[in-house]
C-alpha cells in the first residue's frame, strides 16, 4: 500500500520539514525571551519630586512633568529628565529655574544610570524585596556618584514598582549648581537657600 505522501516530491517533504523547525525555533526564542523584555517607565504612573528650602526653614516640594527610563534584562537602568518641564507650581520660579539653576538652553536633560540587583529584576507579583541602588547623576556635565534605599515590589506582567525609602540628599556644590543657587537667592530676595537638596521618587516600570 502506497503512503500517502508517496506521491510528493522528496525536496518538498524535506523543504516543509525544514521550514517547521525553523518555526518552532522562531517560536521556542521568543518564549525563552519574554522573561527577559526590556522595562519602560511608565510616567503617568510614577512620581519624581525633590525639595528646596528656604530662610532657613521654609520646605517646598518641586517636580518634573517630562521624564523617561529604560530597564534591561541585565539591570542596567537609564533614566533621562527633561530640565526644562521643572515644575515648581510658580511660573515665573519654574522660568528662573529653567534659565538660573539648570541653563536649559545648553543643558536640556539630566541622566541618571544605575546596574539593578538582579534580586530586584526576579521578582514575582506581590513580592517585596529592599536594598541599595548606586548609579551616576548627570546635571549640566557634572557627574556625581548617588545612592537611593528603595522597596521594590513586584507587579502583574513582570512589572517592577521602585520607592525612595528616605530620600537622598544632593548637594548643590557637587552639581555644579551654586552659581544658579546664588542667582535664585539675590532675585528672590531671599536670606539664604539651602545647598542641601533631598529627592525622591516612586517609579512604575512595565514590560
Amino acid at each position: 500500500m502506497r503512503s500517502a505522501f508517496s506521491s510528493i516530491p522528496v525536496l518538498t517533504l524535506f523543504s516543509f520539514k525544514k521550514a517547521s523547525a525553523y518555526l518552532l525555533c522562531l517560536s521556542l526564542l521568543a518564549l525563552s525571551t519574554q522573561g527577559l523584555a526590556t522595562h519602560t517607565l511608565n510616567q503617568e504612573k510614577s512620581a519624581l519630586n525633590f525639595i528646596s528650602i528656604k530662610n532657613e526653614h521654609i520646605a517646598e516640594s518641586h517636580t518634573f512633568d517630562r521624564y523617561s527610563g529604560t530597564l534591561s534584562a541585565d539591570g542596567q537602568l537609564s533614566i533621562s529628565i527633561d530640565l526644562s518641564s521643572v515644575n515648581t507650581i510658580i511660573p515665573i520660579r519654574n522660568e528662573r529655574m529653567q534659565k538660573m539653576l539648570f541653563d536649559v538652553a545648553n543643558f536640556s536633560k539630566a541622566t541618571l544610570s544605575a546596574k539593578i540587583d538582579k534580586e530586584f529584576l526576579s521578582l514575582s507579583q506581590g513580592e517585596t524585596a529592599t536594598g541599595s541602588v548606586a548609579g551616576t547623576l548627570i546635571i549640566k556635565d557634572q557627574a556625581v556618584p548617588v545612592s537611593f534605599e528603595v522597596s521594590v515590589v513586584g507587579l502583574t506582567n513582570g512589572g517592577l514598582r521602585a520607592s525612595t525609602i528616605k530620600p537622598t540628599l544632593l548637594n548643590t556644590s557637587s552639581l555644579g549648581l551654586d552659581e544658579g543657587v546664588a542667582a535664585l537667592q539675590a532675585i528672590a530676595k531671599l536670606n539664604s537657600i539651602s545647598k542641601t537638596v533631598p529627592l525622591s521618587f516612586d517609579v512604575v516600570f512595565e514590560k
